[in-house]
């Protein structure tokens, strides 16, 4: 039978789907405050700081839609327990290893884990609630994990402080084994009967093009020669292939048909542009707040307390706001206030205070991505069917992890920052944030012209399928 809201076993579902995404979310934030603390105990510079964030993003990108259609076929619960003892695992491997290159490969392995656990918790809440309740509990399940993205930098900030960077991963550990228990124990196993064959030939594809792609980009500036242009030329015709299989494909992770819609397709433009910027920015961010002005992890991590909490207490007027207005004219303006506040970061500088420079311009893009991410979120379900936007959801937080994962890899370079040279982050700093203050502001751009009423377009996908299932909870709508 559905699960109702209110219920015990509601309460169970939400606590092991909020534990589960948590998790990832947690590790995303707190990571990025531990990256000096990383740098100075494992001897890395600039561009292995780039690959502990990009390793993740490249495996987590090319299989999260993956890993949403396998919980559909294998069942839900299964993948996200399999995902979560995976990401355990891949945790201590991170929190015990000795040099840069065990670390960087353990975090792959993390981003392939929370490939299967960040879609199965949100597909376990839709699949699991009565259709009546299944709003509430996405909403509780948003609100609830939302918080644990507002405490990730406090948490890592003062772990790395107080004890070791090492201890922000291998907090994974006992939070995992609460998630295990609890999904076992209380959380309804489904499926859909009717869900196609995984795309191992399509992951393959995306995988090899992500990851080349990453390696030219990151280690072409420093290294130079041959490899990172072949590196290059791999990954652009990994990604020509993997189109080529989408497009022949019965069953696709990624159906290409759902960007016939412009607004659907502006949507990811927006996303991807905005969140490069905000991928790109925070990297920075925080090692010049900590290297160049001698902030603590704890100090640097508080700073950007404001920002979420700006995020959580505001999001939902701006998601009402959308849908009595529309979202373009939010989407509009909200990526240009980003944008100015993205640029208020140039002000952040050696000798500069927290209260006249990181706080107004922490708070000022706090209030854009604000305006934007839940409007953003409702023009892409509003740019397909009903039955589809498990399918839209999927692709939009795919682009949003890769246009963090192309600012990381590239922003360096453009501003001029080397690799070899830690110490050319402050003179480069600024030019940084300008390049991201424009990228989010184009954001608005695409949106004003894009972001407009229109039809609905339906897709064929093994991930959308609404059908009559012989589980209780039929539907895959959030894989």
């Amino acid at each position: 039978m559905p699960v109702r809201f209110g219920t015990a076993t509601s309460r169970w579902v939400i606590a092991a789907t909020v534990l589960g995404s948590g998790i990832a979310f947690l590790d995303s934030t707190v990571v990025n405050v531990a990256l000096p603390a990383i740098a100075a105990d494992l001897d890395i510079g600039v561009s292995g700081l780039q690959w502990t964030l990009d390793a993740y993003l490249v495996t987590l990108t090319s299989l999260l839609l993956l890993g949403g259609s396998l919980g559909d076929i294998a069942g839900r619960r299964k993948i996200f327990v399999a995902g979560a003892v995976a990401f355990g695992g891949a945790s201590v491997a991170c929190g015990l290893a000795p040099n840069a290159a065990t670390l960087i490969g353990a975090r792959a392995a993390q981003g392939v884990a929370a490939a299967f656990l960040v879609p199965g918790s949100l597909s376990i809440v839709s699949a699991t609630f009565h259709p009546d309740d299944r709003g509430r509990a996405i909403g509780a399940w948003s609100g609830l994990a939302g918080v644990t993205s507002a405490i990730g930098p406090f948490i890592g900030g003062w772990l790395v402080d107080s004890a070791s960077w090492r201890y922000i991963f291998f907090i994974n550990v006992p939070l995992v084994a609460v998630t295990v228990w609890i999904a076992m124990r209380h959380v309804p196993e489904t499926k859909d009967e009717h869900a196609g064959k995984p795309d191992w030939s399509g992951a393959a594809a995306v995988s090899i093009a992500l990851g080349a792609s990453t390696y030219a980009l990151i280690e072409g500036p420093a290294a130079g020669g041959a490899l990172p242009v072949v590196m290059g030329i791999v990954g652009v015709a990994a990604f020509v292939c993997f189109l080529v299989i989408e497009r022949n494909s019965s069953a696709p992770m990624l159906p290409l048909g759902i960007f016939r819609s412009a607004r659907f397709t502006g949507a990811n433009l927006t996303t991807f542009v905005v969140y490069a910027a905000l991928g790109g920015a925070f990297f920075l961010l925080v090692l010049q707040l900590q290297l160049s002005l001698g902030y603590s992890a704890l100090a640097a991590g508080t700073s950007l307390l404001p920002f979420t909490l700006i995020m959580l207490a505001f999001s939902s007027r701006a998601g009402a706001l959308a849908q009595r207005i529309g979202p373009r004219l939010p989407m509009t303006f909200g990526p240009i206030v980003a944008g100015a506040g993205v640029w208020l970061f140039t002000l952040v500088e050696p000798g500069a205070s927290y209260v006249g420079s990181v706080l107004p311009a922490v708070a000022v893009f706090g209030a854009g991505m604000t305006l934007t991410v839940a409007p953003l979120t409702s023009a892409v379900l509003g740019a397909v069917d009903d039955n589809h936007v498990g399918a839209a959801s999927g692709v939009n937080n795919a682009v949003a992890r890769l246009g963090g994962l192309i600012a990381v890899a590239i922003l360096p370079a453009i501003a001029g920052i080397d690799a070899a040279s830690p110490s050319s982050l402050s003179s480069g700093f600024g030019t940084a944030m300008s390049v991201c203050a424009a990228t989010c502001a184009a954001g608005g751009v695409i949106a004003f012209v894009t972001v407009r009423s229109g039809a609905k377009v339906a897709v064929v996908t093994q991930a959308s399928h609404i059908q009559p299932c012989s589980d209780p909870c039929v539907s895959a709508d959030a894989a």
